[in-house]
């Protein structure tokens, strides 16, 4: 999931996996393209320079108190709310001067009467206060953690299934207006009540790369959102990865709870997963990364960890001692704390403070380091000796020490200020005044964690394993018993990492140095760990930390100019010693590696197209050349190669190479020749084009792509009968074909081109026997081979001429011209290129004349007629046949002129010239039904006249069947019997009167 600012988190693109040329692993100078981001790599001294950036990390609970959003621009975006009295704050790093100058001539508000103005919908921070921390554009990145946005012990809430938008819009409305002009979101993730929000400056903002965001649910039934975390990745500056965790662990005094939270901490290490870094220009990581891959992590929020093994009213009047002197005797907070601590308000504020004029305690125990000149950490009555000795007690660090949560390498500067929890809403130092009496503790912590830190535990983990196996492989051997013990190694107390420090000044003010995953040195240095005791919207004080952070952000515009340098010099090494190769085509070069268009111009129907391509090979060495699969895995029947003559697929499953050596030169013939109907109906139905691309790949070199183009000419085959039925009088070109043809109004019974193209072969047959018989009297006619016209092997005209004259009748039928008519063309010629053209046609009829459908009725009323014991002679199969298919007028017309068209044919070329006996069926009687075939003869007569016409009418019916009728689904027994039950239906129409008009 990713930030929705587009310009700043750039989403993971998807790249697409090209067949990539090879590289020759013989010769060092060809390098593979992941050698390129290497060698880029290797000088990224140069193109990356160092950058300084506060990052501070904010986390608040809450605690789904209204109008407490008020409060953020105080405390978060100006560093207000800290009570210099109740923290030891070092503001150094600000500038003293600046601070000093700003609280001698500004009064801050009193807490007695930031108290007494508190109200909703307006902000608790004091009047005045000017800020104690770097704030607005001293901070480049923000990353702010709130817990229990909503109110997380409704059940409804901690069962919902997804998150309320309405909550963090709210939120980031309040942040649109807190933070300094032109900051953007650059990350955010809510998970119930946790919202995390990560804001960089306008400088920042356009370094944050490879954003990824997660959640973790921990809670009911360990899986539920009400506990877990919020998670984010970013990338700073291409170099530097940062994580920020947003967590509100599992609550409870109880060491069952103890336990919970650590199982909390753990399960969100384990099940946190982002998506692969982009590392630009292409380049994704192939996995994922997880908690510890980063190079800095920062863990925030709510952890609940408490004080434990102390007394929770010992806790409460240890620090109500130092919270009381911020409030004077007329106030309300002060009589509650001293009702808790059970003394008298007089006696108290006459023993230990004297209120001033301004109605403020004058002293408190931080002030005795500035009269008496003490170290507070010397001083036991101070309030950093008094923190000191609760925080030895502290859960977290006694979890962290013990290795049970937080141990592999987390850190956390030195706490010196009050607990964050709990308070009564709207006071400065009321701790719990409930009926509960909460003990105060440090629930709030901001833990961080930086790669050094965490190798160093991995192999501090790992020096341990290494010594507890030595010690058993010792005590095996019986080395660890008596005097001859080399030494006594307890694994329980021996080796433990501790590398948890409470601190100190030196947390604050050191700088760590850490070897970052892409190598650079950047340095870390925590500025200010605090509370902001004196905001009072919540019953949780909010907490923030400051880090100073120095890494080594890419110059990307460098980065680019580096890498194409590189680049240019890894092509001239390639190109030395690569196969080298020049394509011309058609007189125009093809520059290497680059897609130069082929135009086909306009293409029709059964037309081939063909454009030479010559190759020549211009290196040193031999060069092995041959097409592989187009761009989209598409495989386009209608395009063919030749290499030299040698006809191949231009998508074969693996690239064919043909050998070119020095000098040589080899020319591909590239052809679009759409013959298939397939092929013709997607390109009429505008559902597929005529566009390509093909990779010619130089094995060891570069690919040339050349795109090809042509303009298709529409075209009546490949459309079916209910399109045909419908297109204008002036052909099929002069229309749109699409979808909605099928729709309009019929303009034809039947189609036109199928009338046109029947009774043209007719009147040609009947030309071509007329004159046949008056210039060639004695010779052998063509139609004496059996099958002639229809049969390919019979035909006697030229294969040029029949190609030629049969794209000239195409074209005639697409735009409603007159068939051709050459001076020099027989009629025996004519006849045949009209037979052929016919059998394309119907061959091309989406669904045929005949579909599935159709010949299923026809069957069935066939199988039913025989049950019924009906007649099945040839006058009654016809009837029958007749009968079924004009259900469907279009088709049954269309049935009508080919059976018709055919029977002519018979006669004319196998003619019965006794009129008796043409009538007679050549089945000898038998009729067409279940098993019927054409040709079985009872009583056939001797005269070969009837021989012959049975061999025809059987040819033609062979030959039709394939081309009228269009049956699916058969199996082989089933199809074989359908053939000849459909070779019977057209035999009946072949035969009697039926073709004598």
């Amino acid at each position: 999931m990713s930030s929705s600012n587009e310009p700043v988190t750039p989403t993971h693109p998807t790249t697409q996996s090209l067949p990539a040329p090879t590289s020759n692993p013989a010769n060092p100078a060809v390098s593979p393209y992941r050698s390129l981001a290497k060698a880029v790599y290797e000088r990224r001294g140069e193109y990356t320079r160092p950058q300084k950036v506060r990052i501070k990390v904010g986390s608040w609970n809450v605690a789904a108190c209204s109008s407490v959003e008020k409060d953020l621009k105080g405390w978060l975006i100006e560093g207000k709310g800290i009570s210099d009295k109740l923290t030891d704050l070092d503001i150094s790093g600000k500038g003293e001067d600046y601070h000093q100058k700003e609280h001698k001539q500004i009064q801050i508000e009193s807490v007695v009467d930031q108290e007494a103005r508190q109200a909703k919908k307006s902000s608790t921070i004091p009047l005045n206060d000017p800020g104690s921390l770097p704030s607005y554009n001293d901070i480049g990145l923000y990353a702010l953690g709130l817990q229990e946005v909503l109110d997380i012990s409704s059940a409804a809430e901690a069962l919902r299934p997804y998150n309320d938008p309405s909550v963090a819009q709210k939120w980031k409305l309040a942040c649109a207006d807190a933070f300094p002009t032109d900051y953007q979101l650059v990350a955010e993730q809510q998970l119930n009540g946790m919202l995390l929000l990560v804001y960089a400056s306008p400088q920042i903002a356009p370094t944050v790369s490879s954003v990824s965001v997660t959640n973790v649910g921990t809670g009911l039934m360990g899986y539920m959102g009400n506990k877990g975390a919020a998670i984010a990745r970013i990338v700073l500056g291409d170099t530097t990865r940062l994580v920020f965790v947003n967590s509100h662990l599992a609550a409870g005094t109880g060491d069952g709870n103890l336990d919970r939270r650590n199982w909390d901490a753990s399960q969100i290490v384990q099940r946190t997963r982002f998506d692969p870094i982009d590392h630009g220009n292409g380049v994704v990581d192939e996995v994922g990364e997880a908690i510890g891959d980063e190079d800095f992590a920062f863990w925030f929020g709510d952890l609940n960890y408490r004080l434990a093994t102390m007394p929770g009213d010992d806790v409460r009047r240890l620090l109500m001692l130092h919270t009381r002197n911020e409030y004077d005797v007329r106030q309300k907070s002060l009589r509650l704390i001293d009702n808790e601590l059970g003394k008298s308000t007089s006696s108290l504020n006459s023993d230990s403070t004297a209120t001033g004029a301004d109605g403020t305690s004058d002293r408190s125990s931080l002030t005795l380091r500035e009269e008496d000149d003490i170290d507070p950490e010397n001083d036991p009555a101070s309030l950093m000796t008094t923190l000191s000795s609760l925080l030895s007690h502290d859960q977290l660090h006694d979890q962290m020490r013990k290795q049970k949560a937080f141990q592999d390498g987390w850190r956390e500067g030195p706490i010196k200020f009050l607990p964050t929890y709990k308070y009564d809403v709207g006071s400065v130092g009321v701790f719990d005044s409930s009926e509960k009496k909460r003990a105060p503790s440090w629930c709030d912590r901001i833990l961080y964690r930086t790669r050094k830190d965490y190798l160093a535990y991995q192999e501090k983990v790992k020096q341990e394993a290494e010594a507890k196996k030595r010690d058993s492989e010792m005590q095996a051997r019986g080395l660890d018993q008596g005097d001859d013990a080399i030494f006594d190694y307890d694994p329980d107390t021996d080796g433990t990492y501790n590398e948890y420090d409470e601190g100190g000044e030196d947390a604050i003010s050191t700088e760590q140095a850490v070897q970052t995953r892409e190598g650079s040195e950047d340095r870390i240095k925590l500025e200010y760990y605090t509370s902001h005791q004196r905001v009072l919207s919540s019953d949780h004080k909010p907490l923030d930390a400051i880090f100073e952070l120095t890494y080594d952000a890419v110059d990307r515009e460098l980065r680019a100019r580096i890498q194409a340098e590189i680049a240019k010099e890894m092509d001239k090494d390639e190109n030395e010693s690569r196969p080298q190769v020049t394509l011309v085509v058609d007189h125009a070069e093809v520059k290497d590696g680059s897609a130069e268009g082929i135009n086909y111009g306009e293409i029709k129907y059964d037309i081939p197209k063909t454009h030479h391509i010559t190759v020549a090979n211009t290196g040193r060495v031999s060069a092995n050349v041959g097409f592989v699969e187009d761009l989209g895995d598409r495989t386009h029947t209608w395009l063919r190669a030749a290499f030299d003559g040698d006809e191949v697929s231009t998508a074969p499953s693996k690239p064919q190479a043909h050998a070119i050596e020095p000098g040589d030169v080899m020319v591909i013939d590239l052809t679009i020749h759409v013959a298939s109907p397939e092929d013709a109906r997607a390109l009429n139905n505008q559902t597929s084009n005529l566009e390509d691309v093909r990779v010619l790949r130089v094995n060891d070199g570069r690919d040339h792509f050349i795109t090809v183009k042509g303009t298709w000419l529409s075209s009546c085959f490949g459309l079916s009968l209910e399109q045909l039925i419908r297109v204008p009088e002036a052909g099929v070109r002069s229309c749109t074909i699409d979808s909605t043809l099928s729709t309009q109004e019929v303009k034809w019974s039947a189609p036109r081109e199928l009338f046109r193209l029947t009774e043209a072969l007719e009147e040609s047959l009947e030309r071509a026997v007329a004159e046949w018989g008056m210039k060639e009297p004695g010779s052998t006619p063509p139609w004496s081979a059996t099958g002639w016209p229809f049969v390919s092997d019979t035909l006697t005209v030229p294969a040029s001429t029949l190609a030629s004259v049969s794209a000239d009748m195409r074209e005639s039928l697409d735009t409603n011209a007159p068939f051709p008519h050459p001076d020099d063309l027989p009629p025996t010629h004519k006849t045949e290129a009209l037979s052929s053209v016919l059998l394309q046609f119907l061959a091309s009829l989406d669904g045929r004349i005949v579909d599935t459908t159709l010949w299923s009725s026809i069957s069935k009323a066939m199988s039913d007629r025989d049950k019924a014991k009906k007649p099945s002679d040839p006058e009654s199969t016809r009837a029958l046949v007749l009968d079924v298919v004009s259900n469907n007028p279009a088709r049954s017309v269309a049935f009508t002129f080919i059976t018709f068209m055919l029977a002519r044919v018979v006669n004319e070329v196998a003619p019965l010239h006794d009129p008796d006996k043409a009538v007679l069926s050549p089945t000898g009687g038998k009729g067409v039904g279940s098993g019927a075939l054409l040709g079985r003869v009872r009583g056939a007569s001797e005269d070969p006249r009837f021989g012959k016409r049975r061999e025809v009418e059987r040819k033609f019916a062979e030959v039709f069947e394939q081309v009228v009728f269009r049956v699916e689904g058969e199996g082989a027994k089933e199809e074989r019997v359908g053939k000849e039950k459909r070779r019977g239906v057209l035999g009946v129409f072949l035969h009697g009167k039926w073709g004598d008009g």
